[in-house]
């Protein structure tokens, strides 16, 4: 018997289940009259499910059969105290303009908030349901007001935002996090739609204000957290890290935030700000390994904006740490750095050569052997010894095959290869490149495969490309006024050749690295002139954009390259960058 019930209700379910279904395509059709016999059907059945009483209201209004709409909602709140559905009531009266009564049913619902505060949540979302966003506004403000532990500031800040009263939705989404803090992370991405990278931005100033108040008011880390979030977006590092000092200073547990901030700023080019963070981090760690870090980072960032007469002072830093952290394998980092220094900015290579063989012998992994080799080898180029620097790189390939450092050592072999001449082997080798796991050694090896390719066929002895070949290597060995003037005797003595877009591109890109941005304006309006069907023109657009955008101070007519490579150059790689920083200067929030 027991076994005969069930089946009997699997079996009412699933036609229950569709019938449903049934309903919902006629619904979904506009098929209303085949709706409506439908939901009359499934209805009639549950006369409580509140699922099928909305969408048989649904289904005559759709029919302008108001009056039937009503008896159903009326019949329905006599038999259950539900208070959406007497916004049903109301919102039928509103289908007929009939403002009065639709009002007097939106404050029947409005009231039972006042016998019972938990109806707030349902009587918000049923007045949102249909765009009564002011109504909804109140129906969460008396919930919370009659029952202060409830929390509808979410819900609030919601249609705040709908609204765009982007105070108040601040407001709101931040008075919900102090109850909810592990909402923070989803609190700062609506932030994000709201805000832009200019720290003049109206919104951007507000959330400032409300911010900076609330650390006075009711101090709390999570408001220093969510001011440094908004100055890491506006990229004003120095002050987040005013932010993060203090967090650190509250909690003294782990400087893992700070270090990571070290980071961007240093990624987002702001080395001064990068140096002021790791001084800090040497300054308050305990921890050997961090502090060592961090002065990697410190000596590596000096040494990129070094002078000649700092070179002294860099290399006794150096000799210093070594001298109190040893040369172990804890240092390794340090090691590499001090070999690269030595070879590359005091120009002793033998010097470096010997010191970083001395480091092979210390007991260390594959993978940090593999590094050290990798910089052996850069040496060996620079020194312009290729053969041996191809020993170490085909070193790494075979130790650690597959990894990204031998896809890395496996492009240094092609770039050596091409330093050399040797155009056909360095292509065998970026073929292969073409499909690396590593996007950005793909790139490079993209990048240099297309350079050979368009020009070493074009002139039988390949002229014009060892001339590049050459430029790029005086480059890489540091000696940037000589590559330059190599690459204007490309320019002089190849006038129609197609390397020339490629030499404009890449002196302009070497003027860039000595600050001369005027005479890298000059080369990229000329590709973007001469060259406008080349590959290489919405390099030249995006880059003389950004010259005007951060090095000029001329944003409208960065705005206006920007623009140029949104409407014209929609497959380029600079797309989105380029139509994030258009909106910036519009004044558009980040997304």
């Amino acid at each position: 018997m027991r076994l005969l019930f069930i089946i009997c209700f699997l079996f009412s379910l699933n036609t229950f289940s569709q019938d449903d279904i049934v309903a919902r395509e006629y619904f979904k059709n506009g098929e209303f009259e085949k709706a409506l016999i439908s939901y009359q059907k499934l209805y009639s059945k549950n006369i409580k499910n509140r699922n099928y009483l909305s969408q048989l209201v649904k289904t005559h209004q759709q029919l302008e059969q108001y009056k039937e709409a009503e008896n159903i909602l009326l019949k329905y709140l006599n038999l259950v105290d539900y208070p959406p559905a007497i916004i049903d009531l109301g919102y039928n009266y509103k289908l007929q303009n009939d403002t009065l009564n639709a009002n007097i049913n939106y404050q029947k619902a409005l009231n039972s908030i006042d016998i019972n505060p938990n109806y707030g949540s349902l009587v918000g979302r049923a007045f949102e349901n249909y765009s009564l966003l002011d109504q909804a506004i109140k129906s969460y403000e008396k919930a919370m007001a009659a029952r202060p532990e409830l929390n509808f500031n979410m819900q609030l800040a919601r249609i705040y935002g709908e609204q765009g009263n982007i105070e108040k939705m601040f407001n709101s989404y931040i008075n919900f996090s102090e109850i909810n803090d592990t909402f923070i992370n989803t609190i700062k991405r609506e932030f994000s739609s709201f805000i832009s990278e200019n720290k003049e931005n109206e919104n951007n100033v507000i959330l400032r204000k409300i911010l900076l108040k609330k650390i006075q008011t009711a101090p709390n880390l999570q408001w220093n957290d969510m001011l440094s979030w908004l100055f890491i977006q506006q990229k004003d590092y120095k002050k987040a890290f005013t932010q993060e000092k203090a967090i650190y200073k509250r909690q003294m547990e782990t400087l893992d935030r700070v270090e990571e901030l070290a980071d961007i700023a240093y990624t987002q080019k702001q080395p001064e700000v990068a140096k002021e963070i790791f001084q800090f981090i040497i300054d308050n760690t305990q921890d050997i390994d961090i502090k060592i870090n961090a002065h990697y980072n410190l000596l590596k960032i000096e040494s990129e904006k070094a002078t000649q007469k700092d070179y002294k002072t860099i290399n006794k830093n150096y000799l210093s740490l070594f001298e109190t952290y040893g040369k172990t394998v804890r240092t390794i980092d340090l090691q590499i750095a001090y070999g690269h220094f030595l070879a590359f900015y005091l120009e002793q290579t033998n010097e470096a050569i010997v010191f970083l063989k001395d480091s092979l012998n210390l007991g260390i992994g594959n993978y940090q052997l593999a590094r050290i080799k990798m910089e052996l080898g850069d040496i060996l180029v620079l020194e312009e010894k290729f053969n041996e620097a191809l020993i170490y790189y085909t070193q790494i390939q075979r130790a650690l095959k597959n990894s990204t450092i031998s896809q890395e050592a496996r492009f240094k072999v092609a770039k050596t290869s091409y330093y050399k001449g040797d155009f056909k082997w360095a292509e065998s080798q970026l073929k292969i490149l073409k499909a690396s796991t590593s996007q950005l050694t793909a790139n490079d090896a993209l990048d240099l495969k297309l350079l050979i390719g368009d020009n070493k066929a074009e002139d039988s002895l390949q002229t014009a490309l060892k001339f590049y070949a050459k430029a790029d290597l005086l480059a890489f060995q540091n000696k940037k006024e000589e590559s330059i003037a190599l690459l204007n005797t490309i320019l002089k003595e190849h006038k129609t050749e197609a390397i020339v877009a490629q030499t404009l591109l890449r002196q302009a890109q070497l003027f860039e690295e000595k600050e001369q941005f005027e005479k890298a304006k000059v080369n990229y309006e000329r590709i973007i002139q001469d060259f406008k069907e080349g590959i290489l023109i919405d390099d030249a657009i995006y880059a003389l954009a950004e010259i005007y955008a951060n090095k000029l101070q001329q944003p409208e007519k960065a705005k206006t390259l920007y623009e140029s490579i949104i409407f014209n150059h929609a497959d380029s790689i600079y797309f989105v960058e380029a139509r994030k920083k258009y909106r910036m200067l519009r004044g558009d929030a980040i997304n």
